[in-house]
């Protein structure tokens, strides 16, 4: 491994994207780094990781070897990056299309298959999915800092295994001026790959960069097998599934449900919100008997959160109306916005956590204004926010440490 001093100075350089995925990468395999998916998993539910890594190389023999033992799409289920656990690889753009899927509806699913299916004959390849690479390359070039372009040069080769130039940038007028999502630039990009050179440029980037975890996963070992809307679908939805089944489990001790102060600390996790104690105090005086969050529950409202744009057009129509909403006309809402029913005790959970002035009613600025920070979770670095130890808290630890 290069030396440690040179390879800690790019991190001047990188994006909080790229800071993040660097911080929590374990793995390098000729100059470019990796995450495993125990290292995913960590990025998305830590705020930071439980050791100091020491990027780790691996030989071709290494690589291979964990190659041969990924199990194909077909085998997928909702514990798939816990049953890995440190034999895969995942590329720093993988690492960003698994970002996008966590917060994306299940409407979307489709949405993104067909953005890969490029030749529209309802299955992706390998080639067509490789244009993903190129794509996210392409938006970190106009986002890099400048200054020493040999620093540079190296750190697009630990995040892409290859030396790129910025001249290849394609660009459009003006479209520096509006910042876009990944999730954005993936849907505006893809569509238009069919006229331009990205599908050839695939074509390279397959023969030059080594095969990860996900590309066997979905095409298998010789790269020749093609994805269906349902496998991918299933992938999709198996990981956001056991993303949200690890914070559950971090929180439930091995009970059937978490308490609904716990519950506060996830939602508020993710949020910009400065006085979080003032949220928890609300919550506790309004919710005196602790009766617990199942895991149906908690699944369920991150279901509705990944909807967060269609639920605040609805949320707008009251707001513009100059009022709140209560208890009922909010699980309305959800439902006709999302699909998603939530029940009673969630919403009135909810409302005791948001609604500060206690009027039993809920505005856009109490809610969704703070919602929409938990959609860049892995994007940006954590807050951690302070656990308090109720007695109820600690007689759950106790009855499931026996």
């Amino acid at each position: 491994t290069e030396n440690r001093s040179d390879l800690e100075d790019l991190h001047l350089y990188a994006t909080p994207r790229e800071q993040r995925f660097r911080r929590f990468a374990s793995l390098e395999f000729e100059g470019q780094l990796y995450m495993t998916p125990y290292d995913f998993i960590q990025a998305v539910t830590s705020d930071e990781p439980k050791c100091a890594k020491k990027w780790r190389s691996l030989s071709k023999q290494e690589l291979n070897q964990i190659l041969m033992e990924t199990p194909p799409v077909w085998k997928g289920s909702s514990k798939l990056f816990r049953n890995l656990n440190e034999k895969g690889v995942i590329s720093y753009t993988e690492y960003l299309f698994l970002l996008c899927i966590l917060t994306k509806p299940h409407a979307g699913f489709r949405i993104a298959f067909n953005m890969f299916d490029t030749d529209g004959n309802e299955m992706v390849d390998k080639k067509e999915f490789l244009v993903l690479q190129e794509i996210f390359r392409k938006k970190n070039e106009k986002r890099e800092k400048r200054g020493d372009e040999a620093k540079r040069a190296m750190l697009r080769l630990q995040l892409y295994g290859y030396h790129t130039s910025t001249n290849s940038v394609l660009k459009t007028e003006g479209e520096d001026l509006v910042p876009r999502s990944y999730w954005d630039t993936l849907r505006r990009s893809t569509s238009q790959a069919l006229f331009s050179d990205l599908t050839e440029r695939a074509d390279d980037i397959s023969s030059s960069l080594s095969d990860t975890t996900l590309l066997v996963h979905f095409f298998g070992k010789k790269g020749k097998a093609e994805l269906n809307f349902e496998d991918f679908y299933r992938f999709m939805d198996n990981l956001q599934t056991e993303v949200l089944e690890i914070e559950f489990l971090s929180y439930s001790n091995g009970m059937n449900t978490i308490s609904e102060e716990d519950f506060a600390h996830i939602l508020l996790r993710y949020t910009n919100v400065e006085n979080t104690s003032s949220y928890l105090e609300n919550m506790r005086s309004s919710i005196p008997e602790e009766k617990g969050i199942t895991f149906d529950e908690f699944r369920s409202f991150f279901q509705f959160l990944n909807n967060l744009e269609d639920f605040t057009i609805a949320m707008q129509m009251y707001n513009f109306a100059s009022r709140s909403i209560g208890q009922d006309e909010f699980k309305r809402a959800v439902y006709v916005a999302t699909g998603v029913k939530l029940s009673p005790h969630l919403v009135n959970t909810v409302f005791k956590i948001f609604d500060v002035d206690r009027d039993d009613q809920l505005s856009y600025k109490e809610f969704i204004g703070i919602m929409k920070d938990r959609l860049n979770r892995g994007f940006r670095g954590y807050k951690p926010i302070q656990r308090y130890t109720t007695f109820k808290s600690c007689v759950r630890k106790e009855l499931y440490s026996r």
